[in-house]
């Protein structure tokens, strides 16, 4: 479990065909190989994955097939950066949103606002996923809690803070560039329960161990149901 608040940014120095078609991924961050262990669990721009080595600064991941191509870590090339976080402990502070690291699909970026006083993004979601997409919600783009500023139709738009502009990869983010997307727990339960258990069509629901979500034929959840249970205001 994760809060989306990132640590650092890491630097991919190695990618490794293995056995199968995956990848032994391997990347530069001191800051986040500090006191990890192998078998520990790191969100990498957003997915979690499992530490498989360690060497001095550098951390080692072993990438199934399956999450090469769900998320955006199949299109990763040495001297891309990711975003890291180690996994919570019990007591930690939720500065976040609850992130569990399985990435329900990816998102393309369809605008970049820059202005003085802010920072916008907005994206453009697999098919399916813009259900979970709720005003004033949390999403995890790319490992990093946000809060939706606007849904509309086939997009959504978060604003960015200057230490998400300068933690994160977000602010390298331009128009046409892919992110793994996570919508918020809760938003998914609520979903599940009020559509009879079925899940928007497109949603994957994918990360280590995370298995492929039950996809539904259509839902009755809305906008105006969110808001009389209290989810939107």
């Amino acid at each position: 479990m994760f809060s989306g608040i990132v640590e650092c940014k890491g630097c991919v120095t190695g990618l490794r065909t293995g056995g199968g078609g995956g990848v032994r991924l391997r990347v530069q961050a001191a800051r986040a190989a500090s006191g990890t262990e192998p078998g520990a669990s790191l969100a990498v721009s957003g997915v979690c994955l499992t530490v498989a080595g360690i060497d001095g600064e550098h951390i080692e991941f072993d990438v199934v097939p399956e999450t090469l191509r769900r998320t955006t870590l199949g299109d990763l090339r040495v001297g891309a950066w990711v975003n890291l976080e180690r996994s919570l402990r019990v007591g930690d502070r939720l500065d976040g949103h609850f992130v569990q690291g399985h990435v329900d699909g990816t998102a393309t970026v369809a605008e970049v606002i820059r202005r003085t006083d802010e920072h916008v993004l907005r994206f453009t979601p697999e098919r399916g996923l813009m259900a979970y997409m709720i005003p004033k919600g949390s999403v995890a783009v790319d490992g990093v809690s946000l809060t939706i500023a606007e849904a509309a139709g086939d997009t959504f738009t978060v604003a960015l803070i200057p230490t998400t502009l300068q933690v994160t990869t977000l602010g390298d983010r331009r128009v046409g560039d892919r992110v793994n997307v996570e919508s918020d727990i809760l938003i998914r339960a609520l979903f599940h329960r009020l559509s009879g258990g079925g899940a928007p069509s497109g949603a994957t629901g994918l990360g280590e161990g995370a298995p492929a979500a039950n996809r539904g034929a259509g839902s009755n959840v809305t906008q105006e149901l969110l808001e009389r249970a209290g989810f939107v205001q």
